[in-house]
């Protein structure tokens, strides 16, 4: 397939494929609260979605939504100093429809928890200025001030000036999350690629077919950003804040797009992009590809994925059962493995995971060679009890261990 054809195909790929269910969802809290405050029964007056589902950014498998909703001016004496309390009557109203349903009050919001998603309800007042008061029982309570409508009135804005680009772009790089597991926020993410095309017009004429450049400028871009603490959110201003350093999974991932767009077959480079962006990059399919034993698995199809903890893994490398170096070691100084070596990947650290645990390997062999050997593997591999994979480094070629 073309380049556009398959950045057409991710982009489809993870497009969100429960709006309907996300709509009655919204609508039916709605009404919950219409029916108290106002003595209406509309599921879509008095409120507002926001957040990346409000920006048009999500993708498939969002997890959370987010929408305010609009007090009544007369509410305001009632709950003036009494933060809490209007949490709990928006939690109790909430609750008459929802029933069976895990609701709680957090902070500043009431959580509606369902099975695949929670959504955050904000009671908020609404000011002549646009902006909106809302609640915040931390310290005894106080009100706080946010401005939504104008952070995606900006980013509507200049995605209309980037000829939708902005959004697509905001799509990808949530893949990326997903697959490198960064720890990132939805709105970090918008606000990064706002920022990227604030100034940036080159790609206002192109079309799907430029997406893979798009790509590695974007991870240039965000490689060289350098460590903050915070950004400023489009429109609003209100500081958005960094939770760890991305340079690193930036580089990286500037690496691997340099490798897609250098590749001499398209499925090393079908491939490459599938290390950007996951499974949901298409796979490169053609009746030349029969003869490659193509078996990857993927643990997300073999259990419910919940992502806590750290692991890390090493690798002592040995010719004539000496040991030569570890892996750490020598890709840290630029270098790669030598064929004819003996590997022994190992766990080497385990971090906020308690027993019982079990501990699965995957290698896959990626590139030319590993195709005209018929040996791409990627099984799910059972560890052997010692917490500990033999292998053996039989031909160059990129390799990858999880």
């Amino acid at each position: 397939m073309s380049t556009a054809t398959d950045f057409k195909t991710l982009l489809d790929n993870i497009k969100i494929d429960n709006a309907g269910q996300i709509s009655k969802r919204y609508g039916r809290i709605t009404k919950a609260l219409n029916q108290y405050f106002y003595n209406l029964d509309s599921k879509t007056a008095n409120s507002l979605q926001v957040g990346s589902y409000g920006r048009f950014t999500g993708i498939r498998g969002i997890s959370d939504l987010d929408m305010l909703y609009f007090l009544p001016a007369t509410a305001w004496p009632r709950f003036r100093d009494r933060q809490s309390y209007l949490l709990q009557v928006v939690k109790t109203e909430i609750k008459k429809t929802f029933k069976n349903t895990d609701i709680r009050g957090d902070g500043q919001v009431v959580v509606v928890k369902f099975k695949n998603q929670e959504v955050e309800v904000v009671p908020v007042f609404s000011n002549e200025d646009g902006t909106f008061t809302y609640p915040d029982t931390h310290d005894g309570g106080s009100w706080k001030v946010c401005n939504p409508r104008a952070e995606m009135s900006s980013f509507r804005a200049l995605n209309d000036d980037r000829k939708g680009h902005l959004r697509r772009l905001s799509k990808m790089i949530r893949a990326w999350k997903a697959r490198h597991e960064v720890e990132i926020s939805g709105f970090l993410i918008d606000t990064l690629c706002y920022n990227f095309f604030s100034n940036l017009t080159e790609y206002d004429d192109k079309s799907f077919k430029s997406y893979d450049q798009l790509s590695l400028d974007f991870f240039t871009f965000l490689e060289n950003e350098g460590d903050r603490v915070f950004y400023y959110a489009p429109g609003s201003r209100s500081k958005v804040s960094v939770k760890k350093s991305f340079n690193k999974v930036a580089k990286l991932t500037k690496e691997y797009c340099e490798e897609a767009l250098s590749a001499t077959s398209e499925n090393s480079r079908n491939l490459a992009w599938k290390k950007v962006f996951g499974r949901p990059f298409p796979n490169y399919t053609t009746k030349a590809l029969s003869n490659v034993n193509v078996s990857e698995q993927f643990i997300e199809d073999q259990y419910e994925m919940n992502l806590y903890g750290h692991v890390s893994i090493e690798c002592e490398i040995r010719k004539n059962n000496l040991l030569e170096a570890l892996l750490s070691n020598l890709l840290g100084e630029g270098h790669d493995i030598s064929t004819n070596r003996k590997l022994r990947f190992y766990v080497d650290e385990i971090n906020n995971i308690s027993h019982p645990y079990k501990i699965k390997w995957k290698i896959k062999n990626v590139g030319d060679e590993a195709e005209r050997r018929g040996n791409v593997r990627g099984e799910i591999l059972d560890d052997e009890g010692g917490s500990e994979r033999f292998e053996t480094a039989d031909f160059s070629g990129p390799h990858f261990v999880e």
